[in-house]
């Protein structure tokens, strides 16, 4: 670019120099003025970037809190991601082992229960994901240290009123919890053998090998009035208070725990719960896991997830792992999960259909307005009497 030797004259505050651009002076004040305003605006967006980081992070751990309750124990969520992949390449899926059936099951139970993740999932790249996963693996881990902290209490004052122990558990040690605990080593006996007998008691407590508790035996506290007939194992499973007592304060609130007698059925608690936060205008009132996920029914993977951690309420151990002696966690988790979901036949089938009924009885009650279906109204007298004034209407004009 060129400038006259007029333009220089006429306007002496455009200058050059052989090593400097055309410029036109301005004020310090002004030019200061102008990179403040840029800071500002780079400072702003700087917030706002951090701020929406943030609230994806804390989003995606909120989340997550729902994964080990009602999803996976153990396994890695990434687990899932690529047992679908491979379901949906794979033309002869039908042929999956039980590994893969009940890997692809879980997957479902995951899109049920973050009904976003699906489609996030296919517009992230890796490492976005990567990064959602690992927040979402925080908020499991996050809602699973929670549980078992109020279980570790919950479980300790019910051991102590329904036994009546002669040392009473104190809720916040478990030192003096497991086999070395005459009420919780019966609670956790398994199903084959009698806690009374001396022999049995001294076999595990000393850990021989005719008497190694494993993940295998289903253990007393799981069975209604913690009885077993060994001729019909499956009478009475998972039917215990213990365990609708365990499954409602995590679910529904410990205080709805309380209202566990092991024979009348359960109050309506979503419908409870929205009540409550209608009359509380101003006052913040906690919602129940059940009611932040719309969960109207007892799922299997629920129930596996309840009994887990009552089992690890009732141990001595004190921080959370998968092996506990002999005994293996993610193991037992898959054994329950495969009695709802894996049975034999159609005839099993019905027998975990009623099981699965009895639970959301005893936790829900008998609202039953989620089974409303389209299937189900279309049969119902307000909308045959519509067709049928339909059909009526349409045969007068033939």
């Amino acid at each position: 670019m060129s400038v006259s030797d007029n333009d220089r004259q006429d306007n002496p505050s455009l200058s050059f120099g052989s090593d400097i651009l055309l410029c036109v002076s301005t004020s310090p004040h002004a030019r200061a003025k102008r990179r403040i305003a840029a800071l500002v605006e780079e400072v702003e967006n700087l917030k706002q970037h951090r701020a929406t980081k943030q609230r994806k992070t804390t989003y995606y751990v909120s989340q997550g809190r729902v994964i080990c309750r009602m999803v996976v124990l153990y396994t890695p969520i990434e687990d899932l991601i690529a047992e679908n992949d491979r379901h949906c390449e794979d033309s002869e899926a039908a042929n999956s082992t039980l590994e893969q059936h009940r890997l692809q099951h879980g997957y479902i139970e995951l899109v049920k229960a973050l009904p976003w993740f699906h489609g996030k999932l296919a517009n992230l790249n890796h490492e976005e994901t990567e990064d959602m996963l690992k927040k979402l693996k925080r908020g499991a881990d996050s809602a699973c240290g929670d549980d078992m902290g109020t279980l570790k209490e919950l479980i300790a004052s019910w051991v102590n009123i329904e036994y009546r122990p002669p040392s009473l558990i104190r809720p916040d040690d478990k030192h003096h919890r497991g086999f070395m605990n005459d009420a919780c080593g019966k609670l956790l006996c398994p199903a084959e053998w009698h806690w009374d007998d001396p022999v049995v008691r001294a076999g595990i407590r000393d850990r021989t090998t005719a008497f190694i508790v494993s993940e295998n035996s289903w253990p007393l506290f799981v069975y209604e009035s913690y009885e077993v007939d060994v001729r019909n194992l499956e009478c009475g499973l998972f039917k215990s208070k213990l365990l609708v007592i365990g499954f409602k304060a995590i679910f529904t609130s410990p205080s709805s725990a309380n209202e566990v007698d092991g024979k009348g059925d359960g109050a309506d608690i979503i419908e409870n719960n929205q009540r409550a936060w209608r009359r509380s205008d101003q006052t913040k009132v906690k919602m129940c896991v059940a009611s932040i996920k719309s969960m109207r029914k007892v799922t299997p993977r629920a129930i596996a997830y309840a009994v887990c951690q009552i089992r690890f309420a009732l141990s001595n151990i004190t921080s959370r792992r998968a092996v506990d002696g002999d005994f293996d966690y993610q193991f037992f988790w898959h054994n329950i999960v495969d009695f709802f979901e894996n049975p034999p036949g159609p005839a099993a089938r019905d027998r975990v259909q009623e099981l699965l009924e009895w639970w959301t009885r005893k936790v829900f009650g008998r609202n039953h307005r989620p089974d409303l279906t389209p299937e189900v109204t279309t049969r119902m007298s307000v909308n045959a009497l519509a067709a049928q004034r339909q059909h009526m209407e349409d045969a007068a004009f033939d």
